[in-house]
């Protein structure tokens, strides 16, 4: 017998939630196919569940047929992109996270009022690239404190920084020291304005792996945030893995273990979390409770854009 303990919050953030909204409404208007630019979020169950609907899921946006419905992702596109799109007349709808978008608005701000802009994040990530083109002028990224102190920047420099909104406020916290430890006028957001998802699904893995044997953390390998929540598990000292569904539970991973913490990332499906549940239980007996933990109510609207698409013929 082994007890499982949800974490809570876990799974799915209003970001995501909008993000594959769109692609169904989208689909349910024009009918299929519609095209995405980059996956829709970083999770292959869903993006592999909207193909079936009928979404093609592209890397650039000469993959997308002239006139095509074109989706952008959760993670945001550059200027550049967005340029690119206009150009060629394609029906755009943006689906990218309206906590990105703020990120794009802060450093544009940063920026006009003369500051140098660091952006804090993972060099490739779709999110950052998207930021980086999102900004007139240089921005310098950094993902570690060591990163600050190669920065080619005069110390009274007037600084800006800006983050990555799959980091919390807790990962930010060493590099946000290592820039006003080197700098002399350096300013950045509050730390209200960190991603929510990320900060309560991080402070509730901390919670579970107080109470847990071993952490399981549902999530695709190119997710972020769902390696950031098994990194945590790790630091703090439980055996802890990532795998993408039931499919993927190893039993010998259960041996000796009596109390197992369950957790998903952003972009995971309740579902898939559930199917872990189950796998658990092809193996031993168990028992399922849920930590007590914050209610997320956080709703983003739709797009207007998806409001002006053309209603395809209903069959009678």
């Amino acid at each position: 017998m082994v007890k499982v303990l949800l974490a809570q919050p876990r799974g799915f953030c209003a970001g995501v939630i909008r993000a594959i909204d769109i692609v169904d409404q989208a689909l349910d208007r024009v009918g299929a196919p519609v095209y995405v630019r980059h996956e829709i979020v970083h999770n292959r169950h869903v993006v592999d569940t909207l193909k079936a609907k009928g979404a093609v899921f592209v890397e650039e946006l000469n993959e997308v047929p002239t006139g095509a419905v074109t989706i952008f992702s959760a993670h945001g596109v550059s200027r550049t992109v967005q340029a690119d799109a206009e150009a060629r007349g394609l029906p755009v709808i943006d689906a990218t996270c309206p906590l990105v978008s703020k990120v794009h608005i802060q450093g544009r701000r940063y920026v006009q009022a003369g500051r140098t802009l660091v952006l804090i994040g993972h060099a490739g990530h779709p999110e950052v690239e998207g930021t980086l083109g999102q900004i007139d002028g240089e921005v310098h990224l950094v993902g570690t404190p060591e990163e600050v102190e190669s920065l080619p920047l005069a110390l009274d420099a007037p600084i800006a920084y800006i983050t990555q909104t799959t980091l919390s406020v807790d990962d930010t916290r060493a590099i946000i020291g290592a820039l006003t430890a080197r700098f002399s006028d350096v300013t950045g957001p509050d730390t209200a304005d960190i991603c929510y998802a990320t900060q309560n699904r991080q402070s509730a893995v901390r919670e579970l792996c107080e109470h847990a044997d071993m952490l399981l953390v549902v999530g695709s390998p190119n997710s972020s945030n769902s390696n950031r929540l098994r990194e945590i598990g790790e630091e703090m000292g439980k055996p802890s893995f990532l795998v993408a569904d039931g499919s993927q539970l190893d039993p010998r991973w259960l041996e000796g273990v009596e109390t197992i913490g369950l957790t998903a990332g952003a972009s995971a499906p309740e579902e898939l979390v559930q199917s872990v549940i189950a796998a658990i239980r092809a193996v031993t007996s168990v028992t399922v409770e849920t930590l007590d933990g914050l209610e997320e109510n956080v709703q983003f609207r739709l797009p207007p854009a998806l409001d002006r698409l053309p209603q395809r013929a209903r069959v009678a």
